[in-house]
């Protein structure tokens, strides 16, 4: 056996509970995993990945500072700095927008599990193994919220396009829409743009993509 076949998985994990962070650090052990970083944040993981250069990273979905979707920008931003490594997000809740933006790319190595529905030290053992090979694991509770979703153009959207949509349909510009959210009117415009592609609204060369899309957010 070669040393590469004998070495163990290294694995990052960014959780901000200590006590569930030091947790996951003992089943990794107990499982013969090396864990080479362990982080209360998105952006300290994100800090110190290419000095750890890991095979699989265990993320939270919401972490400081906003609690909102920090592990998720943070895996997918890991992915395109490192295509092979397996990500493994694990939330308190069904989170299907999230879980829709990490798999939109239909790349593997990627899992999403509730915490409180993994049930032995087992099932996570075997499911950083399978995202580090490059298979996908899911929580049947994420399917069927992903799945619900199918039918619902609305249900694409991200977080950040949700919130664009709604200043768009109180009949906001652009630049007041960057305004209210504190950002760029650059990244406004890449935002309308994606929603306009979701919804399957081509361009006409006027406004009437705006107006079609936001009817299609009162009618909800």
């Amino acid at each position: 056996m070669t040393d590469a076949a004998r070495r163990p998985l290294r694995i990052v994990l960014a959780e901000d509970s200590v006590l569930l962070r030091e947790g996951l650090v003992r089943l990794f052990d107990e499982a013969g995993f090396e864990t080479v970083g362990s982080y209360g944040d998105a952006e300290s993981l994100l800090a110190g990945i290419d000095e750890t250069r890991p095979d699989v990273a265990v993320l939270d979905v919401r972490m400081p500072p906003t609690f909102r979707d920090e592990g998720v920008r943070a895996a997918i931003e890991l992915r395109r700095r490192m295509p092979r490594l397996g990500v493994l997000l694990l939330s308190q809740y069904v989170e299907g927008t999230y879980a829709q933006e990490l798999l939109s790319s239909g790349d593997g190595g990627m899992g999403y599990l509730l915490k409180d529905r993994v049930a032995s030290l087992d099932e996570l053992e075997d499911a950083v193994e399978r995202v580090s090979q490059g298979g996908t694991v899911l929580d049947p509770q994420v399917v069927a919220e992903l799945l619900s979703r199918r039918s619902d153009p609305l249900a694409t959207l991200t977080p950040r396009e949700r919130e664009v949509m709604a200043l768009m349909a109180e009949g906001r510009t652009n630049a007041g829409i960057a305004k209210q959210l504190y950002i760029g009117v650059g990244a406004v415009e890449k935002n309308v743009t994606s929603i306009f592609q979701k919804l399957g609204l081509e361009d006409s060369g006027t406004d009437h993509r705006r107006v079609l899309a936001v009817l299609t957010w009162l009618q909800r």
